[in-house]
């Protein structure tokens, strides 16, 4: 079965093999469970094959982990079932070995860098083909394609999992295979492309002038950090932007000329400041089957809700919506964003008010136990373009119920990206220097030491970014 339409390669026909093997061991399978990770592409993961196993009347259990590390490993039962491990464990098969489960037991799916191990653990990971720009939720969706080409309503759960991880912020929409999968959704009918839309988080439920005024990929002189400025922005362009009641409107409901208006005095302020227009339009994921103005309704705020849930251990409350539950499960959901949002605002304050230790090619803060670590990463992110965004951030924090380790959560941008940084190997290879371990992506990774070790952690972390700008040749000064 072909899932992209341009002339198959030797490595796209391996792919589809993977995956077609994967297909067939789970529908061998007597019983199944899924030991999955708790963020949006994690728990759409989840959704997807849970889903897709139990439309073949194979009974199924699901769990969901943090991190895979020893602690978590004594959730997964020792029992007959298929062990699928989703967004996770390709690079923790060591860990899985010395579990004592069996190549027999065990099915990867995966797109993190995998990790040598002597058994020879039968996995279907995306990298392995030089797919770069896929989630695991990509690929579950093509293991269930697999199972039963019937099912591309679940195309919807993959692009929520594929944007959530960010595979669409690189080139400001999904691309290559994950985009393909777009297509499915759209055939099915849940999924809407638009393809040169404004590049803002929010477009469905946040008043335009707020929706610009938090947005800064890209950054947009005069606009970019302050909605009151934001809003004096769009005064001044006649646009109208509260509708009759007297409710502000969102972008989703400006009308297309207004539109057009406010992408045009946009572009010439950002021209007008020097910087480049490219990132000011990208292809927006919305879904028509959910109501207008709620964060369900598009795939960035949709795997926001997600990642609200699993950040604060309600990762199962995520699932029930992405099957379709939208009672009870929602309206838990709804709190938990709510309060997700208000941590992250704290978590922010801090680390601007507080201010980080500065290092030649890197800045970091130890926030310890202040903050829980499952939202350190994000406020990392959001803190970056409003510290020196040429330069990598780290926040260290500390694990309530694992003293004896900390967590590192570490995020760049595209612009170091492209000048040769690679978090994911940065901190694989600082971690294993002291006894811990990490992984991740180029742009966003994590690791878990040993508590007291972080001072030298970190100055190999810097060493080595210090290499990989050298190696790219360009530096960032």
């Amino acid at each position: 079965m072909v899932y992209w339409y341009s002339q198959r390669t030797t490595m796209e026909m391996g792919f589809n093999r993977d995956l077609r093997r994967a297909a067939d061991r789970i529908t061998d399978a007597g019983t199944v469970t899924i030991i999955s990770h708790i963020d949006a592409d994690g728990i759409s993961t989840e959704a997807i094959l849970a889903q897709a196993i139990a439309r073949e009347e194979i009974p199924v259990e699901s769990i969901f982990v943090r991190q895979l590390e020893p602690m978590a490993m004594r959730h997964v039962p020792r029992d007959d079932s298929l062990k699928i491990f989703a967004d996770l464990g390709a690079g923790q098969q060591n860990l899985i070995e010395e579990h004592g489960l069996s190549a027999d037991e065990v099915l990867i799916i995966d797109h993190h860098v995998s990790q040598p191990c002597g058994t020879d653990y039968q996995q279907v990971n995306c990298l392995d083909y030089g797919i770069t720009r896929m989630s695991a939720a990509g690929v579950a969706y093509l293991v269930a394609k697999m199972i039963d080409p019937t099912s591309i309503d679940l195309a919807k759960l993959a692009v929520i999992g594929n944007v959530g991880d960010m595979m669409a912020r690189e080139h400001c929409g999904l691309v290559g295979p994950a985009r393909e999968i777009v297509q499915d959704g759209v055939e099915y009918g849940n999924v809407i492309v638009r393809e040169r839309d404004l590049n803002c988080y929010g477009v469905s439920t946040r008043p335009l002038h707020i929706c610009l005024g938090y947005n800064d990929d890209p950054y947009i002189d005069g606009i970019s950090n302050s909605p009151n400025a934001a809003l004096q922005f769009l005064e001044r362009l006649d646009v109208e932007l509260k509708n009759p009641q007297g409710g502000w409107l969102v972008w989703e409901e400006v009308t297309f000329d207004d539109k057009r208006t406010i992408i045009s005095a946009l572009t010439q302020q950002l021209i007008a400041h020097g910087r480049e227009v490219d990132r000011l339009l990208s292809e927006t994921y919305i879904f028509p089957d959910e109501p207008e103005r709620t964060p369900l309704r598009n795939a960035s705020e949709y795997a926001t809700l997600l990642n609200a849930c699993g950040r604060w251990a309600k990762p199962k409350v995520g699932a029930r919506i992405c099957r379709g539950e939208r009672g009870e499960a929602y309206r838990e959901a709804g709190f938990m964003l709510a309060h997700h949002r208000s941590v992250i605002r704290d978590l922010l304050t801090y680390i601007l008010d507080t201010g980080v230790a500065e290092l030649s090619h890197m800045q970091y803060i130890n926030t310890a136990d202040r903050f829980p670590d499952t939202i350190v990463g994000i406020g990392a992110g959001m803190a970056l373009s409003k510290l020196d965004w040429r330069k990598p951030i780290m926040v260290l924090a500390a694990l309530v119920d694992e003293p004896d380790v900390t967590k590192i959560s570490m995020r760049t941008n595209q612009w170091a990206v492209a000048r040769g940084v690679d978090l994911q190997e940065a901190l694989a290879l600082a971690s294993a220097e002291v006894g811990g371990a990490g992984g991740g992506h180029k742009i966003a990774a994590g690791a878990f030491i040993p508590r007291g070790r972080e001072e030298e952690f970190v100055d190999s972390v810097n060493r080595i970014l210090e290499r990989q700008f050298a190696t790219a040749g360009q530096d960032d000064s």
